[in-house]
């Protein structure tokens, strides 16, 4: 390996898409973590923010970081916390690059907080966030589910399904209300805004998206997925430790392989109990994310 003073440093933008996506798939594959991260949308929202830094040798990005958010020119106030992410290339770790980024992210984000979200977290990058000053105020496992086999769950007594359509939208979102009421900090959106966000998704599949009904018809439990991603499942309380849960994953898991997808994902909060059910469902740890704080 090269010393670091043979890096050639400098601003990114969209001309260091392909660069950007390379650099991420090299630290996905040894840190695992979101693969999304080196989807288009992802990559550009974390990396090309409103000031950019990108470390060359001979040709190939081997650290990135971007900031954004941060206070308004002239004032020293910014709307909120100055966000950025990171990444170092697993060759080139361990010779202070990464503590260069957030030097220079710190910088960038002047009088305000700085909020760091990794998409790939380590170990060894917990331990250097924490060395300077952030603290974690955030974390789940991203886990993936290989569908060369899927599980049989059964039906839970009188609870029948459907999938999600146009009609069902309000019910859909006072279902995932009375879902998520008790989960710590849970605010409840705009229906409007919770729905449009979900339905104007390219990739959200109504067709394998499901609303359970009790025998009454009163919905009382829901999934919803986004392309192979469970993204978001919800019992309400009454209706918990019923199977209504885990039939509802196990029906997605599937549908998804009948149509010859060869893996499913989801994303679980630390303190979120439902992680064990998605464990014994046969979904694996594919790596963790994160978010960081450090306050002025």
């Amino acid at each position: 390996m090269e010393p670091t003073d043979t890096l050639d440093w400098g601003e990114l933008d969209e001309r260091h898409t392909a660069a950007l996506t390379r650099l991420a798939e090299e630290c996905l594959a040894v840190d695992g973590g979101l693969p999304l991260l080196t989807t288009p949308p992802l990559l550009r929202a974390r990396l090309l923010q409103t000031y950019t830094l990108g470390a060359w040798h001979d040709g190939l990005l081997v650290a990135a970081a971007g900031v954004g958010n941060t206070a308004t020119a002239g004032t020293g106030v910014g709307a909120g916390p100055a966000t950025t992410t990171g990444l170092v290339h697993p060759d080139w770790r361990g010779q202070g690059l990464g503590a260069r980024l957030i030097t220079w992210a710190a910088e960038r984000a002047g009088d305000s907080d700085l909020l760091l979200t990794t998409e790939t977290w380590s170990a060894d990058a917990d331990r250097l966030l924490t060395a300077h000053g952030f603290h974690r105020t955030f974390a789940e496992s991203v886990l993936r589910h290989d569908l060369e086999s899927v599980p049989a769950v059964a039906q839970p007594d009188s609870v029948r399904t459907e999938p999600v359509t146009a009609g069902v939208g309000g019910e859909l979102f006072s279902t995932y209300c009375a879902a998520f009421a008790d989960r710590p900090g849970f605010v409840t959106p705009d229906a409007d805004e919770w729905l449009s966000e979900l339905l104007d998704d390219d990739e959200y599949r109504p067709d394998l998206s499901l609303l359970a009904r009790a025998p009454d018809g009163q919905p009382v439990g829901f999934v919803n997925v986004i392309g192979t991603w469970v993204d978001q499942v919800g019992v309400v309380p009454a209706w918990r430790k019923r199977r209504v849960g885990a039939y509802l994953v196990g029906s997605v898991l599937r549908s998804l392989a009948a149509e010859g997808a060869p893996q499913a994902w989801l994303c679980v909060n630390d303190d979120n109990p439902a992680g064990a059910l998605y464990r014994r469902l046969g979904f694996v740890d594919a790596g963790r994310r994160a978010r960081y704080l450090r306050r002025r």
